[in-house]
């Protein structure tokens, strides 16, 4: 059964086309990922699966949410079946990497008797429990990715968001992350990871989603 399906989707900006009739399906624990000619085309496919955005045109089916039927109030309970992890991070620097993760639960209402279970069950999936009072700004890049990583792991999503995690990394900071999201995987949860790092492809080869002039092209 699918978690995301993507039917017939068109987006248009300022009359320009950026997606054009996509077609995909992401299945319960899969993983895909996702390789646009241009970081518009992949930041329009994760703006609508978070429902930032609706389609021009198409349905986008996200659990048991879709573009054409979803209420305004509804988008929150949505999202919380979504984890992102974005390249800026957006950590909170007044707040402790413990704080952060716990932040992103509160506010999705989580109760106060189950923020501080998954909060350090989330910073244990990254390795980051001996970092959990410390705050941003003494932590290294590869560190703050982790942090972001946990608190988007918090809620237990559905479905994981990806963006570009290797940008800047090296081969030893990039296989430390997948393995963070193969078990992620391992456990059943899907994942869609936005990327241009061909080595990293080819060293772990999984289904390609690829976008060329807003048309997608999917390679098993």
């Amino acid at each position: 059964m699918s978690v995301i399906k993507f039917q017939h989707v068109q987006v248009e900006r300022q009359g320009q086309p950026i997606l054009i009739n996509v077609d995909f399906e992401i299945d319960h624990g899969e993983f895909a990922y996702l390789i646009g000619q241009t970081s518009a085309e992949t930041s329009a496919v994760f703006g609508l699966i978070i429902f930032r955005e609706l389609p021009s045109s198409g349905v986008v089916f996200v659990g048991k949410y879709d573009s054409q039927q979803i209420r305004r109030a509804d988008v929150p309970k949505a999202r919380r079946g979504v984890g992102a992890v974005f390249r800026d991070f957006n950590l909170l620097r007044d707040r402790t990497v413990y704080e952060n993760v716990a932040f992103a639960l509160e506010v999705t209402g989580v109760a106060r008797r189950r923020v501080k279970r998954k909060t350090l069950a989330a910073l244990s999936d990254v390795d980051l429990l001996h970092k959990r009072d410390a705050y941003p700004d003494v932590l290294s890049g590869r560190e703050r990715q982790r942090v972001a990583i946990a608190r988007a792991l918090a809620n237990d999503p559905a479905v994981l968001l990806i963006d570009d995690p290797t940008t800047n990394a090296d081969a030893e900071a990039a296989d430390d992350l997948m393995a963070i999201f193969a078990k992620m995987h391992a456990r059943g949860m899907a994942a869609i990871m936005a990327t241009g790092d061909a080595e990293l492809v080819a060293r772990y080869p999984r289904r390609i989603l690829r976008l060329v002039d807003g048309v997608l092209y999917q390679i098993e």
